[in-house]
């Protein structure tokens, strides 16, 4: 029987497919609630033309690991991703504050 534990290091750079089959991206890191232990979400790096990279926030809960794949799925497209929070917002995100409400449909939550 195998487990279901994994080290967040083996975590780090596993692709994410979207919910069309497209390969959205990879696992950057992962961002944890030091208060509760748990892992609140998931940072994807997209990969864009000449070297360009975005990161957007993924709720973990979002994320269904598919051993087939040995990749992790989400319900969303590259369109949906997109259009979330990224790193280009500027001072208007914060990594790590979520105490605010942030106006777009993927904050978050899926």
């Amino acid at each position: 029987m195998q487990h279901t534990m994994v080290p967040s290091d083996r975590v780090q750079h596993v692709a994410v497919y979207g919910s069309d089959g497209t390969k959205l991206g990879t696992i950057e890191r992962l961002m944890l609630d030091k208060v509760s232990g748990t892992v609140a979400y998931a940072v994807i790096k997209t990969g864009g033309l000449l070297g360009t990279h975005h990161h957007y926030p993924v709720q973990w809960s979002a994320l269904k690991y598919d051993p087939a794949r040995q990749a992790f799925q989400v319900e969303l497209t590259p369109e949906q991703l997109s259009s979330g929070p990224c790193e280009f917002d500027g001072e208007e995100f914060d990594w790590g504050d979520r105490s605010r409400p942030y106006q777009h449909p993927n904050y978050w939550s899926i």
